[in-house]
């Protein structure tokens, strides 16, 4: 019998004992299961080193973990070795939608149970860190600092209470002076810009589709580039993010390619939601196929 690790964030938004047991109890129908609960980066390298010999390691949490794991088993040269799967107990669990998973956390442990599998593409910036999902500078990182002590708190509705506060600061934010070029071809400048995306998956913020086309598993990544329009077109926007047509519209260049780079003015970035200081030159690599991932039939 293969053996999987099933490792556990306390502080996920959903991942309550009884959700984890019940899902322990799904994949045991099939798996040898192992558990750890990891509540720092220290303790999941721990967890992780513990058990080198594992077929698959199983995320039971949200976004955050996610990353955790993968950028962990990056770090230990194990991704092209385990199966990754995700069950979603998090906040927001953006990536899981991105795969197709069911928010039911039995159902989506059920898709591990049924066997499917893809190659999913990793994102890697200037400094070596993954990105799983998305990351973003300029607007879309003032929203996940919004957000972040507001999830702690309110849960779900901490992303609404970020994007509020986001939305407000983008209605009068005259944004940044940056160049952007994807795959060596300097996107046409309009100004100043509100915000740059880059990703592997299409939804962040506990659902928004940012990058609406993105397939985490085409070998590109997507690159979405907002400018600082007039306040009447700031306001269109929001309205157009939210149906998912943003991306079409003239004060948005919207991208695929395989290297993306952002000089200009110091901008804050996050990256999984992880905030990260902000700088004057950012830059993305897509890394194709290099993670395998149990995801649902139709993905």
């Amino acid at each position: 019998m293969e053996t999987l690790l099933a490792i556990a964030n306390p502080s996920a938004g959903g991942s309550d004992d009884a959700s984890v047991e019940a899902v322990v109890t799904t994949l045991r129908a099939a798996y040898d299961v192992l558990t750890a609960t990891t509540a720092t980066p220290e303790e999941l390298e721990s967890a992780l080193a513990a058990h080198p010999d594992v077929d698959g390691v199983v995320v039971l949490g949200g976004d955050g973990s996610l990353h955790a794991v993968v950028a962990a088993l990056h770090r230990a040269g194990r991704l092209a070795d385990v199966l990754v799967g995700l069950v979603p107990l998090g906040t927001g669990n953006d990536f899981a939608a991105a795969i197709g998973l069911p928010d039911d956390p039995a159902e989506a442990a059920a898709v591990i149970l049924a066997g499917h599998t893809r190659d999913i593409d990793l994102l890697l910036d200037a400094e070596g860190r993954v990105v799983v999902n998305v990351a973003h500078i300029g607007i879309g990182a003032e929203a996940a600092a919004a957000a972040q002590p507001l999830k702690k708190v309110f849960g779900p509705f901490g992303y609404l209470a970020g994007a509020l506060v986001t939305t407000t600061k983008a209605l009068s934010t005259p944004g940044w002076r940056l160049q952007v070029v994807v795959d060596g071809k300097t996107v046409p400048k309009q100004g100043r810009i509100l915000q740059v995306a880059v990703g592997n998956g299409r939804f962040v913020g506990g659902g928004t589709a940012l990058l609406p086309d993105a397939d985490p598993g085409d070998g590109r990544l997507d690159v979405s580039v907002t400018y600082a329009a007039s306040l009447p077109h700031r306001l269109v926007y929001a309205w157009q993010l939210s149906r998912r047509h943003h991306h079409h519209r003239g004060d948005v260049v919207y991208r695929q390619g395989s290297v993306i780079e952002v000089s200009g003015d110091a901008v804050p970035c996050t990256s999984d939601g992880e905030l990260i200081n902000p700088a004057t030159e950012h830059s993305w690599r897509i890394e194709p196929g290099v993670m395998r991932m149990w995801v649902n039939s139709g993905d």
